[in-house]
């Protein structure tokens, strides 16, 4: 009986390693590493504290992936290099998915999107520039000759914008050698530069625009000229994870996609931003 007894309890445990292992990522402790310097997105308020529609959104999706989350504050400009180096497991902090950055992480579903454009002061001549919606995903053509009208104004004029930004790459690929382009490091640096006139136009999302027209510094600025979306300025906002990290994506798209259908990131964007800047299908 013993010898019988034996074989059994060892034919068990042979089965039990032999079994599919449970990946979910239910009940991990991850850490969730935002900018703190992109309000409305991402912020630190004036208790020191993280705040915004991304700290709000976030503990809403790792409530719903059963994720034990702690939200930390990133430099931009590290951000991917810190997220691979392990430092936290995953980014939200109004990142754009493009190919080059898929080319390093992997993204979530897209939780945002929105239009991208100018930022200027409401006594610039840039403020009379031509306005219109244009996607250069879905119409590059179109975008493009908007772009191509906006190149008499922006001739020698200062654009600020910061640097690692899928908003950089756009103001690089069509505008460079027509305007001076200025890198920052945050986006609260070209805002103050516009506000002082040190540079002539900041080109940015529309979203964090909006909010700096709300600020101190802002009651004299306005958004000017054409909202460009899609191509080079990314395909929507989403949680940037490392590739290896499935368990993680899969609980991520989960949660995303339910916000999504029962309209808790369509109420949090009308809190945060004041419009829906729910993904559109």
């Amino acid at each position: 009986m013993t010898f019988v007894r034996l074989t059994a309890i060892a034919g068990a445990l042979l089965a039990l390693c032999l079994a599919p292992q449970d990946v979910s990522a239910q009940n991990r402790k991850i850490k969730v590493a935002t900018e703190g310097a992109y309000a409305p997105w991402n912020f630190v308020n004036s208790q020191g504290k993280l705040e915004g529609f991304e700290l709000d959104l976030g503990a809403e999706l790792c409530k719903r992936a059963k994720l034990d989350c702690e939200f930390v504050a990133q430099d931009w400009d590290g951000i991917m290099p810190s997220l691979l180096a392990k430092k936290y497991d995953a980014i939200m902090a109004g990142m754009n998915i493009t190919p080059k950055r898929m080319e390093m992480i992997n993204f979530t579903a897209a939780y945002a999107a929105g239009p991208h454009g100018f930022l200027v002061l409401k006594n610039s001549p840039l403020a009379k520039m031509p306005g219109g919606e244009f996607s250069l995903t879905k119409d590059i053509a179109g975008a493009e000759k908007a772009i191509e009208e906006l190149k008499p104004f922006l001739k020698g004029k200062v654009l600020g914008v910061q640097g690692s930004t899928t908003n950089l790459a756009w103001a690089e690929k069509y505008f460079k050698g027509v305007a001076e382009i200025r890198e920052y490091k945050t986006t609260e640096q070209h805002d103050l530069d516009l506000s002082a006139g040190r540079i002539d136009a900041a080109v940015d999302a529309h979203s964090a625009a909006k909010a700096t027209m709300e600020s101190a510094i802002g009651k004299d600025m306005m958004i000017a000229g054409p909202a460009f979306s899609g191509g080079i300025l990314g395909l929507g906002v989403a949680v940037g994870l490392r590739k290896e990290d499935n368990d993680l994506k899969t609980a991520f798209d989960a949660a995303v996609k339910s916000a999504i259908a029962d309209g808790t990131i369509k109420t949090l964007s009308m809190k945060w931003f004041k419009i829906d800047m729910t993904p559109k299908s």
